[in-house]
C-alpha cells in the first residue's frame, strides 16, 4: 500500500514538472533580472528588497499592468535618484523580462 501511494506521488510529481518549468524566455528575463536589477529591488518571490525604496518585482503587478511596462522599457527607465541607473532595453530583453514579471504575479 505505501510502494504504490509512493509510486502514485512520483508520478504526479513527473506529470507536473514540465508545468512548473520555467520557458526560455522567462528563463533569460529571470537571468536579465538577476544580473542587472536584484542589485536594489528583491527579483523573486520572497526577497527583500536590499534598497528599501526599490519595489520588489512579485509586486510590480499591483502598481503597473505589466503588459504596460513595455513601452517604458523601451524608451528606457530613467528615475529622480542617482542609486537607479537609466537603461534601455533591446525588443528581446524587454519580452524576456516582461515574460518573467509575468510568472511573479
Amino acid at each position: 500500500m505505501l510502494r504504490f501511494a509512493l509510486r502514485q506521488s512520483f508520478v504526479t510529481l513527473l506529470a507536473l514538472t514540465p508545468a512548473l518549468a520555467a520557458s526560455p524566455a522567462e528563463q533569460r528575463g529571470k537571468a536579465y533580472a538577476v544580473s542587472h536589477c536584484a542589485r536594489c529591488h528583491a527579483v523573486d518571490r520572497v526577497a527583500n528588497s536590499r534598497l528599501k525604496t526599490a519595489p520588489p518585482f512579485r509586486t510590480l503587478h499591483l502598481r503597473y499592468p505589466i503588459e504596460t511596462l513595455g513601452e517604458a522599457l523601451a524608451e528606457g527607465i530613467y528615475a529622480g535618484h542617482a542609486a537607479m541607473p537609466s537603461s534601455e532595453l533591446t525588443p528581446n530583453q524587454i519580452h524576456d523580462l516582461l515574460s518573467y514579471l509575468k510568472t511573479l504575479e
